[in-house]
Order: C-alpha cells, then structure tokens, then sequence
C-alpha cells in the first residue's frame, strides 16, 4: 500500500526532509550525477522562470515517511513537452515505478504535452563492460516500451559530446498514447531546449546546434518495437485509482450538541447523513482529531470571547439552552453582568443557542480542523474535516449562524503560520504569493472569516453567496467590501440572484478562481456548504450532484493542498448525493485521471 503526491517545494519542514532524503537517494543510486544537478532541486522546484522548465517532484510512500520512489519532471509550458529528468524506486517496492510513471503519463496529458520525452541508456549488448549492467538496461527499455515509448533514430542525439564519452544515451519519446507524429520542426525546438536548459553546462553551443540540425526526418522516426508492442490495456476505474486519497476527520463529539427544538436543522443526523454517503466511495480515508492547546484559537478569536463561551455554556449547563435576546448596542462597553443576559454582546442573531453541549461540540469541531489542517503541512494534499457545529459565521468575537468557533480560519492561521501560532510572512516577486486562501461555497456569505482577515494580506478570503439583500448574515457579503489597509484587494464577494443554477453558478465560481491563482496560495481551505443544493431549507438555488461534481472538478484543478471544512447543508434527502459528488470531482481533479494509485 503506498499513496503518490506531489511536493511542490521545500517552504514545510515535512517536505524539506523528503527533499533531502530524494537528493541521497540520487547520490547513491546515480553516481555520475554532477554535485551541480543534486543541489538545486530545491532551487528547481520554486524557480520555474530562471530554469525556463517546471520541476515538479513526486513521492511514493508507505503513508508512515518512508520513501519508496520519486519521480522527477519538468514542464515547459512555452513548447507544451514534458521531460522526465530522474525516476528511482526502492528496494522491494514491486509495482511502485510502474505506478510513478503512469501518473507522469498522467500529468503530462492534463498539462497539454505533446509527449514525454527523457534519456534512457542503450540496451545494445556490445556497449557494456558489465552484464549486470547491460541488463539493467534492457530490462529498462523493455519497461519503457510497456507504455509506448521508443528511442527516436536517425540522429546525432548520442554522439559524444567530448571525445572518449561512452554510453551515450538515447532520446526517448513517448506521445502519450495520442498516436499522433512528432513533426520535425517540433522536436528540433524540444530537442534545443532540452540541451540549452537541462544540459547547457555540459553542452557548448555548437554541439547543440549539430544535434538538432541532425533531425532530418518528418515526421521523426522511432526505432521498431524490441520487446514487443504494448497490448492496449483498458483503464483503470477512477474509483479504483482514487481509493483513499482524502483524508477525513470525522468528529466525536457533535452527537452533544443536539438541540431537538422544532425548527433547528443544524442536527447530527447531518453527519450521519454524510457519512453514510461517503464510505462507500472508498475515497477517504480516516484520521482521528487529536487534542489541541487553546493558542490556535486564541490566534482567531478574541481571548475574551473564548472565556465567555466556556463561562457561560458551563454556567448553563447541559439541559437548558439560552438565545440571545438583549443586544446592548446602546452601550457596548457596558455589557450586561448576567452572563446568560450577555449573549447578545457576543451574537449576531437569535436562533444560535448557548450550552455545555455547544461549546464541547465547537471546540472539538475546530480540533478537527486544526488536525486535517496539520495533515495538509505533513504532506497530504486533500484533507476533509467532517464537523458540526459549523463555523464560517464566526468572527473574531462574535457567534451566529449556528457557529461558534471559525473552524476554517482557524485552520487557515495554522497553516499560514506553517504550524504555528504567529502570522506567516509573505513572499512578493513578480506573482502574488499568499499563504492560504479561503474559498467559501456556502449558500451564505462568509462573513467570519471576511471578517478576521479583513485587514491582512497573507489570507485571501473569496465568497460565493446569495445576496444580503435577501440571504442572512444580510449586513455583509457585499461586492464593494474588498479589504482594508494592508488587507485591501485580498477579500472578494460574489453575491448572486435568489434564482441560481449550475451554469451561473460557475461562471461565479470560475472568477473566484481565477482569483485564487493570481494569489498563488500556498493551501487553500474551502468552506463546503450544500446548502446551495435544490431545495435545502435555508437556500433557493437549485444546484444538483452533476454541478457539485463539476465543482469539485475545478477546485481541485487548481492543483492545491486543500482542506475541505463542513459548513451548511440541511436537506438530508439529498445531502448524501450531493458531497459524494462533490469529492469524486475534487479528487479527480486534483489527482488527475488516475489519482493515488494502490497496489
């Protein structure tokens, strides 16, 4: 068992150490390899620009750290080819280098590639001294021709560049399965970048050029197949492929908060709900929440405000419930002395109850969260926390909307500050470069977290939500409120009609994605209420599974660790149908067509 993901780079302490590990790896089992080539893979990774190629590094591991593979590969958008730099397993991982190279083959096709090229050594038995060695290579070639890849003939690719180099390899060229010719024209422009960007230190400019001018044929030829051509293999089912790549944290605790007056939707029976859905997908897979100090919430919310909730719900105790019903805007220095009375010091409305059982259930709520957030820096990419009570509603000392704690924000202060306390810094250069994004798809707005992160530039916050003129919190949410000070240009509100359907929809949804790639977040948080689904009680679009599906699909395009938190969604009929939609979406788009593979 052993899961695929992506590092991006080396900013998180948990991907530095994999970082490290992938380079003594290459110097064990790549000798030759210059010290050059080993020490700016950081580098490589988080400066596409001066290397004029996109690293992206992938890891196979066993879930528990220990590496099994890597595969290395760089993208060059301008000429739309991928080339594979470097692809290793382990001792005893059977079926893990099969697994890597499907998900390059994968991700080069979402990228547009017109193939994937890269070096394999020559499987010709006079060329080696050694025969361990010559069968490696053969057993090398023959893996390769599995896929459909053949070295290209009938060019000076493997000549030596000085005089006395041996075992010069050969380019390889794999379309993809595309069946479509590589053109002459296009593989000398892919062949010179090759050499210039990955090679330039060993290639002086006239090699290059005889090289590529070596490329005569039109279309290029490949050699015949050595080892038999490849049997068309029927894809795996994306279900298959998909199996376990979210990382759910269900919380324990929200069976305690149960209020059984009439009218109140926000019941356990919504996680019941939800779960029952889900499991079956084979989708998740479980993390329990784990016990947290009172600092990352202290990070958020108002120190004051936190002692209050505590105070007040033990006062009240676990069978009575109290509603705010005194809101002393006359004076609010003078805040009632009677903590029940208090309430509406700290509420917005007066259908959010307090008692014991809410503040034990909202704290574990933003336990869960802190968890999954904690996954996401450990090197997850998609982590889900299962939660209720809710929390987008929350703002820094404020309850309502059925919230108490922000669950999202609260993760997103964690993540921002890499696992700390402390706000995160911020890079600039060229490109937006943010911490976290918090993207809210709740029917309402997001006005908690709109709220804290108001006035700051390292947590965009965007919101997709039926207009305050007639959907609740109704005094914020508006298209003008766009930030203040430093904050100013890093919040966004969508607000649409009371009629939506899934076209509109995303056309909304496609603009605040639009916004969250020009931020280049580091995580992204995503507030998911279905509560934009047809006929949810507290809602008036009509958005079905096949819309939530396509949601996900685009949210997870954005190719970001992302933390799912659970905010609305009341109408249990189809509360299933819609989440179990809604992740198949994220998954694969996150993932590609083939996602985590499992063996």
């Amino acid at each position: 068992m052993f899961r695929i993901r992506w590092v991006t780079d080396d900013t998180l302490p948990t991907d530095k150490r994999t970082i490290a590990q992938v380079q003594d790896i290459l110097r064990a089992r790549f000798p030759g390899l210059s010290a050059r080539d080993v020490d700016s893979l950081p580098d490589k990774l988080h400066d596409p620009v001066t290397h004029k190629l996109r690293a992206m590094l992938f890891l196979a591991d066993d879930m528990s750290g220990d590496i099994q593979g890597f595969a290395l590969l760089s993208h060059a958008s301008d000429l739309r080819f991928c080339y594979l730099d470097y692809v290793a397993t382990t001792m005893g991982s059977g079926g893990v280098g099969g697994a890597l190279y499907e998900r390059l083959r994968d991700v080069a096709k979402a990228l547009g590639a017109i193939g994937l090229f890269y070096e394999c050594l020559p499987d010709e038995p006079g060329e080696y001294a050694d025969p361990l060695v010559f069968e490696e290579s053969v057993a090398r070639m023959r893996f390769y021709e599995r896929f459909g890849a053949r070295p290209i003939v009938n060019t000076a690719y493997e000549s030596p560049v000085r005089p006395g180099d041996t075992l010069m390899p050969h380019l390889m060229f794999d379309d993809l399965g595309s069946g479509r010719a590589l053109r002459r024209d296009k593989a000398r422009r892919v062949v010179r970048a090759i050499l210039e960007r990955r090679y330039a230190h060993l290639c002086p400019p006239d090699y290059v050029n005889r090289v590529v001018g070596s490329f005569r044929d039109d279309p290029v030829h490949r050699r015949e197949w050595r080892y038999g051509a490849p049997q068309t293999r029927a894809p795996a089912k994306a279900a298959r492929r998909l199996l376990g790549t979210i990382v759910v944290v269900v919380t324990d605790a929200h069976e305690l908060h149960h209020i059984r007056e009439r009218g109140y939707v926000e019941a356990p029976v919504r996680v019941r709900a939800l779960e029952a859905s889900l499991e079956p997908t084979g989708l998740f897979r479980r993390l329990p929440p784990r016990p947290w100090p009172d600092e990352p919430l202290r990070a958020v919310h108002d120190g004051a405000f936190l002692d209050y909730l505590e105070r007040v719900c033990v006062q009240i105790g676990p069978d009575k419930s109290v509603y705010p019903y005194v809101f002393p805007i006359r004076n609010a220095a003078r805040p009632p002395e009677d903590l029940p009375v208090r309430a509406g010091y700290y509420c917005i409305d007066t259908f959010t109850p307090l008692n014991l059982s809410a503040w034990n259930a909202a704290r574990r709520a933003a336990e869960c969260a802190l968890t999954a957030a904690q996954a996401l820096l450990d090197g997850e990419r998609l982590t889900y926390a299962l939660v209720r009570p809710p929390g987008h509603h929350a703002e820094t000392r404020v309850f309502g909307g059925f919230c108490y704690l922000n669950n999202a924000a609260i993760a997103a202060q964690h993540l921002v500050s890499g696992g700390g306390s402390e706000r995160g810094g911020v890079e600039r250069g060229g490109v937006e470069r943010g911490g976290v994004a918090i993207l809210d798809l709740d029917y309402h707005h997001g006005n908690g977290q709109q709220e804290i992160f108001y006035e700051r530039d390292d947590v965009l916050t965007v919101s997709i939500h039926g207009h305050p003129r007639f959907a609740y919190p109704y005094f914020s949410g508006f298209a003008d409120e766009c930030g203040a000070g430093a904050g100013e240009g890093y919040n966004l509100n969508l607000p649409l009609d009371e009629e939506v359907g899934g076209p509109d929809y995303r056309v909304a949804l496609r603009v605040a994605l639009a916004r969250v790639r020009a931020f280049a977040p580091r995580h992204l948080v995503v507030c998911m209420g279905f509560d934009t689904a047809r006929a949810d009680p507290t809602g008036t679009w009509s958005l079905g599974p096949r819309d939530f599906e396509e949601s996900g699909r685009l949210v997870g395009a954005l190719g970001l660790p992302t933390l799912v938190t659970q905010e609305g969604g009341y109408r249990t009929r189809s509360l299933g149908a819609c989440a179990r939609a809604f992740f198949t979406g994220l998954a694969t788009g996150a993932l590609g067509p083939a996602g985590d593979t499992r063996r």
